[in-house]
């Protein structure tokens, strides 16, 4: 079996496009569908069926699908074992949330290679809870996320990042003598409550009795200080890292009473083959600063 082919179904039945799955794999459609094809015809059997622009894994192919990651992922920790190199090289498969992939992971990134450029690193943005679930299954070794509001797993190691508080944000021109007040007299942005910071964000707004005019609930902390900017609504967020150049005239205020804090930080499995990869990366890690 070529496992080109495995990979390629793999990413067609997980993002349910194979346009898609052919950009996140540098193909053309029509040769991320030929490997299908042959993959089916190797198997003996459909793999995908198709629903107009989607596809979904049939029940056989969502029997290969489970399998088929583990196939990929001892092939792969089986190249870095048989690696007789004393230098760090392999692939690193490393996850980030948007606000990471942005604030956080190019600096990383960027000094990780310049000291092992043997090293090939394979980036995978997400959400905090869809990289978590990736980790945990050994599809990526390590991701820079949101702490969970449960208990890690015995089989991963978390590392502290930074701890961010609640704050109000408001456009720069906003005076803010009562930050309540405030948040019930503006237009409300609210951050998704399916986020971690969202739930805390929501926690606090209940906790004190306080009544928000709801403009929208969107997720993005970028793109709500985007709306909060232009005088659109104010927002309860998480303190979060801004990227590299982002001049928003926004400003951020500290509430009256204690908010719990969300929890940034790097999470990775104990059970990778590139625990050398892992170790070494986490140090740059244990070092980051933001920058000013």
């Amino acid at each position: 079996m070529d496992t080109r082919y495995l990979q390629s179904f793999i990413h067609v039945a997980e993002l349910g496009s194979i346009a898609e799955a052919a950009r996140r794999l540098d193909l053309t459609p029509a040769a991320v569908a030929q490997r299908v094809r042959l993959l089916e015809e190797e198997m003996g059997m459909s793999l995908i069926r198709r629903s107009g622009r989607t596809v979904a894994p049939t029940e056989a192919g969502a029997r290969v699908l489970e399998r088929g990651r583990k196939v990929l992922r001892d092939i792969r920790d089986l190249r870095d074992d048989l690696s007789d190199s004393s230098d760090l090289a392999g692939q690193l498969r490393v996850g980030g949330t948007p606000t990471m992939v942005l604030a956080v992971l190019p600096g990383l990134v960027s000094r990780f290679l310049g000291g092992h450029p043997q090293v090939d690193i394979y980036l995978e943005p997400g959400t905090s809870s869809t990289l978590f679930r990736k980790v945990v299954d050994g599809d990526l070794d390590a991701a820079l996320l949101i702490q969970p509001l449960f208990e890690l797993p015995k089989s991963c190691g978390w590392h502290t990042m930074r701890e961010e508080p609640l704050v109000l944000l408001t456009p720069a021109g906003m005076q803010v003598d009562d930050v309540h007040a405030t948040l019930e007299r503006e237009p409300f942005l609210r951050y998704d409550r399916g986020t971690v910071g969202g739930q805390l964000a929501d926690a606090y707004l209940r906790q004190h009795g306080i009544r928000t005019r709801q403009r929208c609930e969107m997720d993005g902390l970028d793109a709500i200080a985007a709306l909060v900017e232009r005088g659109i609504g104010v927002s309860l967020v998480p303190a979060w890292v801004a990227a590299r150049g982002s001049q928003l005239a926004v400003r951020r205020w500290p509430l009256p009473h204690r908010s719990t804090k969300r929890v940034v930080g790097m999470i990775w499995t104990r059970t990778s083959a590139r625990t050398r990869l892992v170790h070494s990366f986490l140090e740059l890690v244990k070092d980051w600063q933001p920058e000013e």
